[in-house]
């Protein structure tokens, strides 16, 4: 009997799958040679070669000749046009970092992991290096890059760039972070809070889209709002608009790391939930935690659900006095669905004073991790005057 024939359609929807896994594969590595694409991929020598030949001529790729252990080989990354923007987020406990376009498209990304209370001098350095060995991956050099954004898990004066609260990132205040990188990459760079940035992000290339006025929510190791009014970032004065974290739930509660007492994060922050779970469960990271609740861990979604539920209750509050076209909820916690999400649907439903025919929509981001990312691509091309970036 003869063996089974592909159709055309069959034939089609396999071409497109292929390619697709290529560009997933220069994507993560930014640069990568036609062998290593058949390594990383599984495809075959002569598949990679058809795709690339293809996707060259459309101009989705570029290449370039290298050298690979003494012989040489076509390096292949994704094709960029006039010029390079950085985005990056230096957070709590990683470094991500993007490189993209002028239209936006990705071309290469990492994720560093940063230790507890990492340092100033040597986390700066590791974000200029990073960038510039992607860049350099891309084949190409710093001089092509038009601007960097950098999101920073702390409040940052928007007038001097700086970091001006002691507490909240040990070593960092008063130091002009901005210059510190610009120096090392020679283009301009912008900083700002990482709620802010992913709030931006959101509202440019996410959930956000298509609102003028929009509230979102990080729910990570600390907690923190951004706010989108008519489109853009409303920083106040002092670049501390939107730190919910730091708002009063209990007079009687712990030191926050910010000085004060009993703040939203010393009950909602990544230690505080870990602790509560430190008897029935053990010693247990923030990652555990959440997937230890999504796979149904009764204690572990009951410590998610109450974050919800407090969290919601200052979302609620300041939905109140913003009125948002929509809230946007990101970060760690957002990954556990509705078991997180839902508990603050509820507080805003209950306390938002708005038409029940009409409720406020809370709904999850969808950039994930990437968001602040993405949000300091967007400042990066602001600061360098490319259009899209607003």
């Amino acid at each position: 009997m003869a063996g089974h024939v592909l159709s055309s359609g069959s034939q089609s929807a396999l071409r497109e799958a292929n390619s697709a896994r290529l560009l997933g594969a220069v994507r993560q590595f930014g640069g990568i040679t036609q062998v290593e694409l058949a390594e990383a991929t599984g495809l075959s020598p002569a598949t990679v070669s058809t795709i690339v030949k293809q996707l060259l001529l459309a101009g989705i790729v570029e290449t370039r000749s290298t050298t690979r252990s003494g012989r040489r080989a076509q390096m292949v990354t994704l094709a960029h046009k006039s010029g390079l923007l950085v985005g990056a987020h230096i957070g709590t406990r990683a470094l991500r970092l993007a490189i993209a376009d002028s239209r936006f498209e990705i071309l290469a990304e990492r994720t560093l992991p940063l230790p507890s209370d990492h340092r100033l001098d040597t986390t700066l350095d590791r974000t200029a290096l990073l960038a510039m060995e992607l860049v350099d991956g891309l084949g190409s050099t710093t001089s092509e890059i038009l601007g960097v954004g950098i999101g920073l898990p702390a409040p940052v004066d928007p007038t001097t760039g700086m970091i001006l609260d002691q507490g909240l990132m040990r070593g960092w205040a008063n130091v002009a972070i901005a210059d510190v990188v610009s120096s090392r990459i020679n283009s301009p760079v912008a900083v700002d809070n990482d709620a802010n940035l992913s709030a931006l992000g959101e509202a440019r290339f996410g959930a956000g889209r298509g609102f003028r006025d929009v509230l979102y929510v990080w729910a990570s190791y600390g907690t923190g709002a951004g706010l989108i009014i008519d489109g853009e970032i409303h920083r106040g004065p002092r670049g501390t608009a939107g730190e919910i974290g730091h708002t009063l739930v209990d007079p009687q509660g712990p030191i926050c790391r910010c000085g004060s007492r009993g703040c939203l994060d010393t009950l909602v922050g990544a230690q505080a939930l870990i602790d509560s779970l430190r008897i029935s469960r053990g010693p247990m990271s923030l990652s555990d935690l959440l997937e230890f609740a999504s796979s149904g861990d009764p204690g572990c979604r009951q410590v998610v659900a109450d974050a919800g539920a407090a969290i919601g209750v200052a979302v609620a509050n300041l939905a109140v006095a913003f009125n948002p076209e929509v809230v946007v909820v990101g970060g760690e916690l957002a990954q556990t669905d509705v078991i997180f999400l839902d508990p603050i649907r509820a507080a805003v439903n209950h306390r938002v004073l708005i038409s029940r025919e009409n409720p406020l929509e809370v709904r999850r981001g969808e950039l994930g991790s990437l968001a602040p990312v993405q949000g300091a691509l967007a400042m990066a091309a602001e600061l360098a005057h490319v259009p899209g970036g607003r």
